[in-house]
């Protein structure tokens, strides 16, 4: 099984991308969790930059990482300076990173008009910094910047550069599509000339070359994991890329969809399959840690990549999830998720209900009914697709399995604004248990959260150890018009995500009044949490 090694770059280059922006301790969680996924390279910044990447090295040196190299990214030195005077060079060798990348221009346009140098100057300084680089132990890639639109217009003297790397020591020379507008059939053309040239130039073992030859694309056409793979196909066996495609423009190729093409796909030996499984949790604590909202459709890794909402679908994937999946989703540490919709068939609602544990085999468990009523709740305005707390209480009533854990008496929410300061929010609840019942009072910075604290206080009056119920975060709420043309008195739907230590769940509410639909979400999140705890005590019992 052939090695392809995988080069991080979201603490550099995906650091580029708009709005994307980490601390240095940010940083350095981020570079742990890339370590245990198993890359081969993180690269961590440029230390010539700025000084948080100084100091990210810094606190790097201390971190002994089981997989990965760490890697600083740094430019050949300036033109007319000597190499051992350059502060950028001096800086990349007191970062201590093992491996260094050195990026270079090799597309002559840039050289002669955008940094008014001659060509020869150029070769120089890839020359001067890959050597001295080199010199001082460090493992050296040389990034080949504008590659493939340097090859377009002046092929010769873009071959010139990465063969003058590679004499100067490169352990790699990295072919770029910096502009992100080269294709799939013109990478791998490219590539595989590239790898013939530097295996005649330098060869090595089994007719291969002393110098790898790595790929690095951006995803300005959409294409930066096809070029990816394309080059690779070709003979290239570095592969840079980032976490979400995260990146400057469009971003870069994405490495939650390179990975599990190379290792599920196509069986190249890149990360192990007990790591492969922690793909999709990376990639949520890397679009956490940069304050990104996760993109639900991403390939792999998403919530909706193998998401199920048509029937027939349906009906197929619990005969054989082959008919509709292109690979597990287990592999990628994700799973499957069947939606309900107006769309659905009774397939749908017999998975769903398996799925959240509710007796099918019952003679009150009645599909028909329940598909009914749920394409008439969603011509009002629900939306169970994004809702698997309520729709499971929506199932357990029609089914008569339903026993509410709480009922509401009232509410009363006030909000409160004086001048020169903020609003304040003001709820009372009236809750009931059975024949007991109590009322409770709280604040919050707004209405749900009002309501919300009060609802938890009142609830722990009758369960007093909350049932885990502390453990319950509201972590998204949306607001949703249905029909804008009634103006103010146009319902609207609410949807809350909550989450434990184990999983998920979202919750709905529809009314024209947007603190009743807030109040329909809130209390079948807290009945569904309630009842998933009163279960697992009652399994424990038994």
């Amino acid at each position: 099984m052939e090695q392809v090694r995988i080069y991080d770059t979201t603490l550099r280059d995906g650091m580029q991308g708009d709005t994307i922006n980490f601390t240095v301790d940010e940083k350095i969680r981020v570079a742990r969790q890339l370590d245990d996924l198993g890359v081969h390279y993180i690269e961590g910044g440029w230390p010539g930059s700025n000084p948080r990447d100084v100091q990210f090295f810094e606190k790097a040196a201390k971190i002994d990482f089981k997989n990965a190299r760490l890697t600083a990214f740094g430019s050949t030195r300036r033109a007319g300076l000597a190499v051992e005077k350059d502060d950028n060079i001096r800086l990349l060798l007191e970062c201590g990173a093992p491996a260094v990348a050195l990026v270079g221009k090799t597309w002559d346009l840039h050289i002669t008009e955008v940094m008014s140098n001659t060509l020869e100057s150029n070769l120089e300084m890839i020359h001067d910094s890959v050597a001295y680089v080199k010199s001082h132990g460090r493992e050296v890639f040389f990034d080949a910047e504008h590659f493939f639109d340097g090859c377009t217009h002046n092929r010769e003297y873009t071959f010139k550069a990465i063969l003058t790397a590679a004499q100067a020591g490169a352990d790699a020379v990295i072919l770029c599509d910096t502009n992100g507008g080269a294709l799939p059939h013109d990478v791998e053309a490219i590539t595989a000339e590239v790898c013939t040239t530097l295996a005649d130039r330098f060869p090595g073992p089994d007719g291969g070359s002393t110098v790898q030859v790595g790929i690095h694309t951006h995803n300005d056409s959409n294409l930066a994991v096809a070029n990816s793979i394309a080059a690779i196909r070709a003979g290239a066996r570095i592969v840079q890329g980032t976490i979400n495609g995260y990146g400057e423009r469009c971003g870069n190729a994405d490495l939650t969809s390179i990975i599990p093409i190379l290792a599920a796909k196509m069986e190249y030996d890149c990360i192990t399959p007990e790591n492969l499984k922690k793909l999709r949790k990376v990639s949520r604590f890397v679009s956490e840690t940069a304050n990104m909202t996760p993109v639900n459709s991403r390939p792999f890794v998403g919530k909706s990549a193998f998401s199920h909402k048509g029937g027939l679908h349906v009906s197929a994937i619990m005969k054989n999830p082959r008919a509709y999946e292109h690979m597990d989703p287990e592999l990628v540490g994700n799973k499957r998720r069947v939606l309900i919709s107006d769309l659905s068939g009774r397939s749908n609602v017999t998975y769903k209900a398996r799925e959240l544990g509710i007796n099918t085999d019952t003679e009150h468990f009645d599909v028909d009914r329940i598909l009914s009523e749920v394409k008439m709740l969603e011509l009002e305005g629900f939306q169970f697709d994004a809702a698997d707390g309520s729709f499971k209480i929506v199932m357990e009533k029609i089914s008569g399995l339903y026993t509410p854990l709480f009922d509401l008496l009232s509410f009363r929410v006030t909000v409160e604004k004086e001048k020169d300061r903020p609003c304040t929010a003001h709820a009372t609840i009236r809750l009931g248990v059975g024949e007991l019942e109590t009322t409770t009072a709280a604040e919050g910075d707004g209405p749900v959260s009002a309501l919300d604290t009060a609802l938890r206080m009142a609830i722990a009056e009758f369960y007093p150890d909350s049932l885990g119920l502390d453990a319950m975060q509201l972590v998204d709420f949306k607001v949703r018009v249905l029909d804008g043309r009634d103006g103010t008195s146009a319902k609207v739907r609410v949807l809350i995500d909550s989450r434990d230590e184990d999983e998920v769940w979202g919750t709905i509410g529809v009314s024209e009044d947007i603190i009743e639909a807030s109040w329909e979400a809130l209390a079948d999140s807290c009945q569904y949490k309630l009842s998933k705890e009163l279960n697992k005590k009652k399994k424990k019992q038994d």
